[in-house]
């Protein structure tokens, strides 16, 4: 592809420049190649976003290269920050009081992966530090990709509602605590309080202006119809500028805009129509994210010395979200085949991960290339498997059905304009 491409710029001079023609036209293939292979097959759209950015990595696209920097790695953190906000605005704190279960729940299972996946992984001879590292990327689910299973298969129901706040709450902890491990890897941990300050300046920071961007937002929906596409475009800006903003004063972009969504459903507590609010645009933005994620993973120098270490990362990982959502499942209101179905909608990693992978490699420059050697291929593998081990999960527990268009033409006439 690289050849194609510099014979390709020998003659072709776009205005905006020859990457912006490569991205435009990898985006209509991407959503074309979604929108066919939900229709064809009933799998969600992001694996067909998935496989075409990886089909372009592996071929030598040179829009983008790794590490992710400066625009590339500002349009990831603005696509997580979308999808967190829209995530956290579903997350009920009335819900916790109530159900404090839940919360059990989540802990048991977030802690669970990562000690597992360190452990596993330091038995298999991998270094303490990467292992931890590794262990910290695999506790974060993909609330990214199981929304977007979701929404394609319009599922519904107890499992599907708890493997949603699962999965984000469990990206809280994952955001939190790589963010601060990241910026001391290298420092000499002497006592609790060394261990704690990262922790609560990366929470303080992120806390900050996220309540100030729900405070923002509460004011503008009391004046804004919730639906217009200037709330949209509002919406959209004030993330990008919390994201900018919390990344410049040493908080986690993406844990702002979760933090965020949060306080705002507790202001606003009305069910939202987020797909609307959000608009077209939030929506290209999310596609070029799952793009972008693939390329970049697929793109990366792979080690296939490590194959086994990706494929026991892999196996611990699913093993550990299902059985600590089985054990904290007492008393959470549903029962352990729920549970089970709940466990295995969390197997997607995406977007976050490759976040988390992007702040160790920023932070080591010997560390660093090792984690991200096991950790790319791991979430390039789980956000295509995981994506239809989701899809699987949600059908097994009744919650979404088989689409009944696979294979067949599109519905003409009235009544598909209601569908």
């Amino acid at each position: 592809m690289s050849e194609l491409m510099a014979i390709w710029a020998e003659w072709l001079r776009p205005s905006a420049g020859l990457p912006t023609v490569q991205w435009a036209l990898l985006l209509a293939v991407a959503a074309a190649a979604g929108h066919l292979l939900q229709r064809h097959t009933g799998v969600p759209k992001v694996v067909g976003y998935s496989f075409i950015g990886a089909l372009a990595g592996l071929t030598g696209f040179s829009g983008t290269g790794w590490p992710l920097q400066g625009l590339s790695l500002f349009l990831l953190e603005l696509g997580v920050a979308v999808v967190l906000f829209e995530a956290g605005g579903r997350v009920a704190l009335r819900w916790f009081r109530h159900n404090p279960m839940v919360l059990l729940q989540s802990l048991c299972e977030a802690l669970l992966t990562a000690f597992a996946v360190t452990y596993a992984l330091r038995w298999m001879g991998v270094q303490s530090t990467v292992a931890e590292a590794l262990g910290l990327i695999a506790m974060a689910a993909s609330p990214a990709v199981l929304s977007r299973v979701v929404m394609d298969t319009g599922a519904s129901g107890p499992v599907t509602e708890r493997a949603l706040v699962l999965s984000t709450l469990s990206t809280l902890y994952a955001l939190t605590l790589v963010s601060a491990r990241a910026g001391v890897m290298h420092r000499p941990q002497t006592g609790a309080w060394e261990t704690l300050y990262p922790v609560m300046v990366v929470l303080g920071v992120s806390f900050v202006v996220g309540a100030v961007l729900a405070l923002v937002l509460r004011m503008a929906l009391r004046v804004m119809i919730p639906t217009s596409e200037n709330t949209s475009m509002l919406l959209i800006a004030l993330i990008a500028a919390a994201a900018a903003i919390a990344a410049h004063l040493g908080g986690s972009a993406p844990l702002a805009a979760l933090i965020g969504g949060i306080i705002l459903k507790q202001l606003n507590p009305r069910p939202w129509a987020w797909p609307r609010q959000l608009g077209s645009a939030a929506s290209l933005l999310i596609t070029l994210m799952f793009v972008l994620v693939s390329l970049v993973a697929a793109q990366a120098p792979w080690n296939p010395a490590v194959a086994g270490l990706v494929g026991a990362l892999v196996l611990v990982r699913i093993g550990a979200k299902l059985a600590g959502v089985e054990l904290a499942n007492w008393g959470s209101g549903t029962n352990w085949r729920q549970a089970f179905w709940t466990g295995c909608a969390m197997a997607p990693m995406s977007a976050v991960a490759l976040l988390l992978v992007t702040q160790f490699l920023a932070s080591s420059l010997t560390l660093g290339p090792r984690i991200a050697s096991i950790a790319l291929p791991a979430i390039l593998l789980m956000e295509v498997l995981g994506a239809v081990i989701a899809t699987f999960a949600l059908y097994r527990a009744g919650e979404s059905s088989v689409p009944t268009h696979v294979g067949s033409a599109p519905a003409r006439g009235p009544g598909a304009l209601r569908g």
